[in-house]
C-alpha cells in the first residue's frame, strides 16, 4: 500500500512513538523510509536571517544526533532508513515537511502531536495540524497518550 513513508523526527517522546509507528508499517508494507529533521529554529536567527556560526554549527549537530538515534531504532526495528538534514531558514515546519515529501516522492507523513489545547495551542501552535493542512500526501498523526487522557499510545515496532 505504501511505498515511501517520510517520518519528521526531533528526538521528543511524541516523535519517537510516531517514530515507532511509523517501523512498525514501513515493516509490514515493505515501504522505504526517510527520516527527516528539519534545522528551522527561527528563534536562534540573527536579524538579517542567518545563524551565527556557533548557533548553526550546534543546531546541526543535535539535528545529526537525533538523526542517527531514529536510525539506530529502525535498525533494532529491521527497517532500512535514510536520513535527511533539512536546513530551511524562515520556513515553518510545515512547510519544510510538505515539501521533502513532495521532493522525495511520500506517499505517507508519519508526524507525532501533543495533542495541545486551549492557551497551549495559541502559543506553541501545533506543527502536526500544519503538516495535515500542507502536505500533498496523506498524514498519520500518532497522538501522546497523555493527550488521550492516557489511552494507549504506539506499541514497539
Amino acid at each position: 500500500m505504501f511505498k515511501r513513508i517520510l517520518i519528521p523526527v526531533d528526538g521528543s517522546e511524541t516523535a519517537n512513538k510516531a517514530l515507532v509507528a511509523g517501523l512498525r508499517m514501513a515493516r509490514e508494507t515493505s515501504a522505504s523510509v526517510r527520516l527527516l529533521h528539519a534545522i528551522n529554529e527561527l528563534g536562534a536567527m540573527a536579524a538579517d536571517g542567518t545563524y551565527s556560526g556557533d548557533v548553526a554549527g550546534m543546531l546541526r549537530e543535535g539535528g545529526a544526533k537525533v538523526l542517527s538515534d531514529a536510525t539506530a531504532i529502525a535498525q533494532s526495528a529491521g527497517v532500512a532508513a535514510d536520513q535527511s538534514l533539512c536546513e530551511e531558514l524562515g520556513k515553518r515546519l510545515g512547510e519544510v515537511v510538505a515539501e521533502a515529501a513532495k521532493l522525495w516522492g511520500a506517499d505517507l507523513v508519519v508526524v507525532g502531536s501533543h495533542g495541545r489545547r486551549g492557551l497551549g495551542r495559541v502559543l506553541l501552535g501545533s506543527g502536526a495540524e500544519e503538516i495535515l493542512r500542507l502536505a500533498p500526501v496523506p498524514v498519520l498523526v500518532v497522538r501522546d497518550a497523555a493527550a488521550q487522557g492516557g489511552g494507549q499510545a504506539a506499541g514497539k515496532a
